[in-house]
């Protein structure tokens, strides 16, 4: 199982979780590995698309939320 793959799937799990005391430990073991005052940082595909996607508004091709509005009430209807 790839990283991405399982981070996916322990996403999934823990979204379905209850158990205040069982999610009390895995944050435990979460805050052993991760800093969140830690600057993340992004991998050089990432910054590259998100220089790509600044060019792009640049340029003018985004849609507005009334545009995609309209576009998933069209995806729904079919």
């Amino acid at each position: 199982m790839s990283t991405n793959e399982l981070k996916k799937y322990l996403f999934e799990g823990i979204e379905n979780i209850d158990d205040n005391e069982f999610l009390l430990t895995l944050k435990e073991l979460v805050d052993r590995k991760y800093d969140q005052h830690k600057p993340h940082k992004l991998a050089s595909w990432q910054m590259e698309r998100i220089k790509e996607s600044k060019r792009q508004i640049v340029r003018g091709e985004f849609l507005e939320d009334e545009q995609v509005d309209k576009l998933i009430d069209q995806w729904l209807e079919k």
